[in-house]
């Protein structure tokens, strides 16, 4: 039986933390039937470009507020964009010792031909994962029989009953949004992750830290991270009334 699961929206080339979160879990499900938000950092992220964070992004197509990640399309100049990006990558990292064989990664995931969001944001998760050598089995939320759900936590509960898990591990964020008392009900357990403040050589001081996984890539050799995915704190879960005060 599972034992823990962790569940996100499928992001684009997130930061290290989002790959602790999988690699600590015995089952990682892609939120990619949840809402797309814009402005977050579904389709876009950060790396370093002359020693400042700037913010690269994915073009979509124009669409309808309120649908699903699942229910968005790449824009049709998506892969000339991709193409700019990586021109861009070659050159603000030229000097970081690891380019070369991560523009050989991000090359084929940059380029893939998926028009559908979701599909295409999980392709680029499941070739980041297999490069870190992280083997969690990941699941996609909307092939899942949840069913309806009341609230967000009854679908966390819901997603734990269809995989077998016993426990359920959420980033920090959702500290204040999920209560112990009500997994606990379930007979489920709650806890959160935080990652512990990492740095490393970067091309200039100071360093910047939570940036894209493509800036931990270019600096750092994958036995090296892989050393880090377990270097967070597990933080408890509080009860309603905790909430409230």
């Amino acid at each position: 039986m599972t034992h823990t699961v962790a569940m996100m929206q499928p992001y684009w080339f997130p930061y290290l933390g989002y790959f602790q979160l999988i690699a600590a879990a015995d089952v990682f499900v892609l939120g990619d039937d949840l809402q797309y938000v814009k402005d977050g950092w579904i389709n876009r992220n950060r790396i370093l470009c002359n020693g400042e964070p700037w913010t690269f992004s994915l073009p979509l197509k124009k669409a309808a507020h309120g649908l699903a990640i699942n229910q968005r399309e790449l824009a049709g100049d998506a892969e000339a964009a991709m193409g700019k990006l990586l021109r861009t990558l070659n050159l603000h990292y030229a000097r970081a010792p690891y380019r070369e064989q991560v523009m050989a990664l991000l090359e084929p995931l940059l380029l893939h031909p998926q028009a559908n969001l979701a599909r295409y944001l999980e392709h680029t998760l499941r070739g980041l994962c297999a490069y870190l050598h992280i083997e969690t089995p990941i699941l996609v939320a909307s092939a899942l029989p949840v069913g309806a759900v009341a609230d967000k936590q009854h679908r966390v509960i819901r997603t734990l009953e269809c995989v077998g898990g016993r426990h359920y591990l959420n980033p920090i964020g959702g500290l204040g949004l999920y209560d112990r008392d009500y997994f606990e009900a379930a007979g489920m357990s709650l806890e959160f992750h935080r990652m512990n403040p990492l740095s490393y050589p970067q091309l200039r001081e100071p360093f910047v830290p939570s940036l894209s996984i493509i800036d931990v890539l270019m600096f750092n050799p994958v036995e090296r991270i892989r050393a880090w995915l377990p270097d967070f704190t597990r933080v408890p879960a509080r009860a309603a009334t905790e909430h409230v005060a």
